[in-house]
């Protein structure tokens, strides 16, 4: 049996330098919707007296002839909780591994894709106010793949870190783009904005949408903490709500399980998941009011970027 092939954080992250990752996950999503791909729920178990616990991220792309899983455990320790995650490539033909790759790039590329795939689809044309929320390695992440997408004209990050970050740091960020500037307030960031991501690990609310001047679209991420949401569940029910896949994404993001249990909202009241809007079978936003997209991450993502890395390593 031939031996998989392992790739180790550091080797991922250079190999996703030469790939189009939102290209890769716009070709995953129209298969989604095509019947050419399968995302199940993802499965979450728990270690016993609670030591921690693992969720499986699986999916299937069925043109690209493989299968695979991401695994990645939450382990409670004295020293702090240790988090991991490997993504293991299967082949549909011979049934035999192809790949073991350290998932911890995937997951912060995947990711801030998404985002960025869902503001291409939904953000309006005219959009020129973009809005970071956050500063470590996904909000920087997001902004590389967001930026070139509109005509920026003002560009602003702002995270409660910051006042912590040492001058050098600070550049480092300001260093990512000529046009952003780092915001001195959470409020300072959000005027007047068009688009606003956040990316945080926040476990609970970072901005109230009903405080914003002016309809906007807002992106929002998962963390590991239990219901972790980024925006007041009860401001579901003012905004048109898309999110990454609506099969699965209602019975794991935090804000939507908890909407449906205190407000009465309803995972119908989606109006489209990246399937559906890259294959134009949903509504982009009319921006009466504020678009809220929603990610959770697929194990479909993580799949599609490791298949990728294994072509590409394979033909050099």
């Amino acid at each position: 049996m031939p031996t998989p092939l392992v790739i180790d954080q550091q080797h991922a992250r250079h190999l996703l330098g030469q790939l189009d990752v939102p290209q890769i996950l716009r070709k995953l999503f129209r298969d989604l919707a095509a019947g050419e791909a399968v995302q199940p729920p993802q499965q979450l178990v728990e270690f016993p007296a609670g030591r921690g616990d693992f969720i499986n991220y699986g999916g299937v792309l069925a043109e690209e002839r493989v299968y695979g899983l991401k695994t990645s455990p939450y382990i409670v320790r004295e020293q702090g909780p240790l988090v991991t995650a490997w993504t293991l490539l299967m082949s549909m033909d011979s049934g035999q591994p192809l790949l073991l790759c350290d998932a911890g790039e995937l997951t912060t590329a995947r990711t801030a894709a998404t985002t960025a795939v869902a503001v291409d689809a939904l953000a309006p044309p005219q959009a020129r106010r973009l809005t970071v929320i956050g500063s470590g390695a996904i909000a920087r992440a997001h902004l590389h793949y967001v930026r070139g997408l509109r005509q920026w004209q003002d560009i602003r990050l702002f995270s409660p870190s910051l006042a912590k970050q040492s001058a050098a740091q600070r550049q480092q960020l300001t260093d990512l783009d000529d046009r952003l500037q780092l915001a001195d307030s959470l409020e300072q960031a959000l005027v007047d904005a068009d688009v606003i991501m956040l990316c945080t690990s926040s476990a609970g609310p970072v901005i109230n949408p009903g405080q914003l001047s002016k309809p906007a679209l807002i992106t929002s991420i998962s963390t590991n903490a239990v219901r972790a949401h980024e925006v007041p569940p009860a401001s579901l029910q003012q905004m048109d709500v898309y999110c990454d896949y609506r099969v699965t994404t209602p019975g794991s993001a935090g804000e939507m399980l908890i909407a449906a249990e205190q407000t009465g909202w309803r995972p119908e009241a989606i109006i489209g998941d990246l399937a559906q809007l890259l294959s134009g079978q949903a509504p982009v936003p009319s921006y009466q009011r504020h678009a809220f997209f929603r990610s959770i991450g697929l194990g479909l993502e993580d799949i599609a970027l490791a298949n990728a890395l294994y072509r590409l390593q394979q033909a050099s």
